[in-house]
């Protein structure tokens, strides 16, 4: 359930909080013409980025180029928070984020930690915007016949903008 009040006294935290709860994501360059993929991430808050693991061969990685830019969008399970995220990607090689990250899943995609093709992609949050919803049914029936009958837009959730230094 979406913290709608967390949403909008402390979006950068309700991000956060929902990044971490979510094992995926869809992640797709700016400007390379291919669709956006699923993809896993690892949050560093501390330093506003989500990592992501990849193959170098595949279309994904060589559509980053020095100066791209990406978008991370995610939804939560219960489909009441939905957020864009967006920053530079580039490839980033850090062993010690990569011993954080690693575990039995990924190591099934790769031969090891040291596998040629594995590469550490980071995305350097810059901005994302956010919406959160009321998960109550009752709200939200509230708000479609109070909107109904006013001819005012229903209340139903939080949008709101963060942007990362």
């Amino acid at each position: 359930m979406a913290d709608t009040k967390l949403a909008q006294t402390d979006p950068k935290a309700a991000l956060w909080k929902q990044l971490g709860k979510l094992r995926a994501g869809m992640l797709g360059v700016e400007g390379s013409g291919q669709h956006m993929q699923p993809m896993s991430h690892h949050c560093d808050e501390g330093a506003a980025k989500l990592w992501f693991l990849t193959k170098r061969s595949t279309d994904l990685f060589r559509a980053i180029g020095p100066s791209s830019t990406a978008h991370f969008c995610i939804i939560a399970h219960d489909e009441d928070f939905h957020a864009c995220l967006s920053g530079p990607i580039a490839e980033e090689m850090d062993r010690a984020k990569l011993d954080e990250m690693w575990n039995p899943v990924v190591a099934a995609w790769f031969e090891g930690k040291d596998d040629p093709d594995l590469v550490m992609v980071s995305l350097k949050l810059r901005s994302a915007a956010i919406w959160a919803s009321t998960s109550s049914t009752a709200r939200f029936a509230y708000e479609i016949a109070k909107a109904n009958v006013t001819d005012s837009d229903p209340d139903v959730g939080v949008h709101n903008v963060v942007t990362f230094a």
